[in-house]
């Protein structure tokens, strides 16, 4: 067999010793930035669990996480009522968030509307992660509770007697915080899953139109199946950021100390508890409201190792 021939013998594809060391001083670099990570979580984590020990000592784990007492006069801490209220809230904004989010993505990712029309419309979702939570809670206040006082009084006195409606809505409550964490989270799980759909190798389409597929077929056993672990990783992101968002929740909750069935009813979140007290808190409460940050902070990692494991899961199957 005949030698090949070099038709750029002028060309050297050897490294340099300089693009190596460039090569192993950035991959140093990045690890050193991922290690600084980590030890950032550790050190937030370590601070707050310090600063919360004189109440881990007095109320425990049980006691603490069932309590529905929060009496700074008594020194009496329980953070159920701010447990339940965060997890609800949550739970209820990502059921409004996920089918409008996943539907929004699917318009502006494939081709049903113009691109003069398109384009300003992936903008203006994307632009509403840049709105401070404050303006989502005063639209709350000022625009969306009032709107929504008509409606949710009639569902009241037509479904009162199931114990989901049974407290007469005020304009505050768990119902319009779950709401407005909804918006506030839309434009996350939009882009997420919209970049994930559009980044879909664009050969499975055509091979699809090939087989015979139509448009929806496609897009619903082909594009969305494959995309599907991007979308849950949105899903999830979103669901940390709505655990963890404090003002707009404190303005339109209500920050009422009692646990109720009802979505009407008035409530609290962990974040908005530790907003309204720790700047006058001292002693055993200062304690206890590290607590309940310490709680939170696990729900939220406990939200984000969940949603690493559900998408290695789904990455597995695909294979």
């Amino acid at each position: 067999m005949a030698p090949a021939v070099d038709n750029n013998p002028g060309m050297s594809y050897e490294r340099t010793q300089t693009a190596r060391t460039v090569d192993s001083g950035f991959k140093w670099v990045t690890a050193i930035f991922a290690l600084g990570i980590v030890a950032t979580l550790l050190a937030i984590a370590l601070q707050v669990g310090r600063d919360a020990l004189p109440a881990i000592q007095k109320f425990g784990i049980i006691d603490f996480v069932t309590g529905v007492s929060w009496n700074p006069v008594e020194d009496t801490y329980g953070a159920w009522t701010q447990i339940y209220g965060t997890l609800v809230t949550a739970f209820i904004a990502l059921l409004i968030a996920v089918p409008i989010g996943v539907g929004v993505a699917i318009i502006l990712s494939e081709d049903f509307l113009p691109t003069r029309v398109q384009q300003p419309l992936v903008f203006m979702v994307e632009l509403l992660a840049a709105i401070p939570s404050v303006v989502y809670g005063l639209w709350g206040i000022f625009v969306l509770s009032p709107f929504l006082q008509g409606p949710m009084t009639w569902i009241y006195q037509t479904f009162g007697w199931i114990p989901l409606f049974s407290t007469p809505p005020t304009g505050r409550g768990i119902y319009i915080a779950s709401i407005i964490l909804a918006i506030m989270i839309l434009p996350i799980i939009s882009s997420i899953s919209r970049d994930s759909l559009v980044g879909v190798n664009p050969t499975l389409r055509q091979a699809a139109y090939g087989l015979g597929a139509t448009r929806w077929e496609t897009l619903l056993q082909v594009i969305i199946p494959t995309a599907i672990s991007g979308i849950i990783g949105g899903v999830m992101l979103a669901l940390g950021r709505a655990m963890g968002e404090t003002m707009a929740v404190t303005m339109l909750i209500g920050n009422a100390n009692r646990p109720s069935p009802s979505l009407f009813a008035q409530g609290s979140t962990i974040s908005a508890l530790l907003a309204n007290q720790f700047a006058e808190a001292s002693g055993l409460q200062v304690a206890s409201l590290m607590y309940a940050a310490l709680i939170l902070f696990g729900l939220t990692l406990l939200v984000n190792v969940l949603a690493e494991f559900i998408v290695r899961k789904v990455e597995i199957k695909k294979l």
